[in-house]
């Protein structure tokens, strides 16, 4: 008897979440609402896709677990995709200070625009599987307490029930998943939200010739200063050309007209970003976006859960995308379910529940991560400082006062940011001793520039303290 997989949702998780299912059903439909772009375009339902994204090595690693033989990292340098160093090819301030460039080996990350990525990921897909990318909005699941048996479509020709050995609900920001679990009896999900109200504000610009090759660029913003977060951030992007987001939580907020814009970026803790833009040709408007909330249903702690149904990426948790986290956490969720399902097949007794579990520890390492800094801005709903997140802040700072000046330091937080390793690499012995003994080369006054990038940007000399490498 043939088997049918359904996923609701072809963004970047839905594709992955198919691609194991592929393995398993004789069919995979993934069913979108939207008219899906023909190439690297901005598509509607990603409020936050254009805006800077960077591929976490953990990520990429799911991502070409779950899809073997295809070569995901090269297809997308070979379309335009940067990839960039944590140790050497970034150029970071931090609450803490400017972060050293380091030689040697570090993780990677891939720097491109999101409709990149998921145009690359959206092609791969199919072409290697088998999967069918159908046009409809699921609006309703079927089954019982017990069990999800299908779903219902409405298409432009009506509306249609689909019998479904397994349903994945990757429908993004604004999943109903909630409403359908009540339909079919399941009651009593856990929902938190933390939002720092922060707003993102992106401009793509040409990189200025000589420029090609400077470094990502990064001001993070301080969740200890008892003031609005402000942050700002040069990427590199296919085309030549730059992504400048920048992003302020409540009462900090980035402007949409251009020339704020440079104002607000020249006015952050450092010039760099702005002096970085002033230089370049701008190629689009100011795009702002204000979906950035922390967003998480704790669907692995209910009761009960039905059969043949998982609900993975954006529709399980969202988190504030200045983390960066969000595209690595889908991967790692498909992961864990093509894990399960090659353990006990389409139909095995408990898979869901224990996919859904599964994806849950990538959830939890990220939503930590975002959470505990985003509940010491002024203003942010949801949640407050507890006796727990006052000896884990004060620890973490610790940490990356360390890795301003010790490499040891700086390769345990590469580890758990770039979602290689989890929080628990920062407890090793060497992290723990790293961070008592703080840094061991002095604080940089400066950023990390050498001489050439400097001339490259066309910065004044005094904008930087050398290389900052040892």
């Amino acid at each position: 008897m043939s088997r049918r997989a359904v996923v609701i949702g072809a963004g970047l998780a839905g594709m992955l979440a198919a691609a194991a299912l592929s393995a398993v059903a004789d069919e995979v439909v993934v069913w979108d609402r939207d008219d899906l772009p023909d190439g690297p375009e901005h598509r509607k339902g990603l409020p936050q896709g254009r805006h800077a994204h960077l591929l976490l090595a953990g990520g990429l690693a799911a991502m070409e677990d779950l899809l073997p033989g295809v070569g995901l990292r090269d297809r997308l340098l070979a379309a335009g995709a940067r990839e960039v160093s944590l140790a050497s090819g970034m150029v970071s301030l931090t609450s803490e200070g400017w972060l050293r460039r380091w030689q040697g080996p570090g993780p990677h990350t891939l720097a491109c625009s999101r409709a990149l990525l998921d145009w690359v990921v959206r092609e791969a897909v199919p072409a290697h599987t088998g999967v069918k990318v159908r046009k409809g909005q699921v609006v309703e699941l079927t089954g019982d307490t017990w069990r999800v048996t299908g779903v219902r479509v409405s298409t432009p020709s009506g509306s249609e029930d689909l019998d479904a050995d397994f349903v994945v609900d990757a429908s993004g920001r604004g999943s109903r998943v909630d409403t359908w679990l009540r339909a079919l009896g399941v009651t009593g999900v856990r929902v938190r939200t933390v939002d720092a109200g922060l707003v993102n504000a992106t401009r793509v610009y040409r990189i200025p010739e000589g420029a090609e090759d400077f470094p990502v660029t990064v001001l993070h913003a301080d969740p200890y200063g008892s003031r609005p977060g402000r942050s700002g951030m040069v990427l590199p992007i296919e085309g030549g050309r730059w992504m400048a987001s920048l992003a302020g939580t409540r009462g900090g907020e980035p402007p949409s007209d251009p020339d704020a814009f440079l104002r607000y970026a020249l006015d952050l803790p450092h010039p760099l970003v702005g002096r970085l833009i002033s230089r370049a040709e701008p190629l689009t408007d100011v795009h702002v976006s204000r979906s950035t909330s922390n967003h998480r249903r704790y669907l692995e702690k209910t009761r009960h859960w039905p059969e043949r149904f998982v609900v993975l990426g954006d529709a399980l948790a969202t988190f504030n995308p200045a983390y960066g986290q969000g595209m690595s956490v889908a991967a790692l969720g498909a992961r864990a379910l093509a894990r399960e399902l090659h353990r006990a097949g389409l139909t095995g007794p408990g898979v869901a529940r224990r996919a859904q579990r599964g994806a849950a520890g990538a959830v939890h390492a990220a939503w930590t991560m975002a959470v505990g800094q985003d509940i010491w801005y002024p203003g942010t709903r949801g949640g407050t400082p507890g006796l727990a997140d006052r000896l884990v802040t004060a620890y973490t700072r610790r940490m990356t006062r360390a890795m301003t000046g010790s490499h040891s330091a700086a390769s345990a937080v590469w580890d758990v940011s770039s979602m290689t390793a989890g929080p628990e690499r920062l407890l090793r012995p060497a992290a723990v001793l790293a961070a008592a003994l703080g840094p061991v080369k002095r604080p940089l006054s400066a950023p990390p520039l050498s001489p050439g990038e400097l001339r490259a940007a066309g910065l004044a000399q005094g904008l930087s303290s050398g290389s900052g490498r040892p």
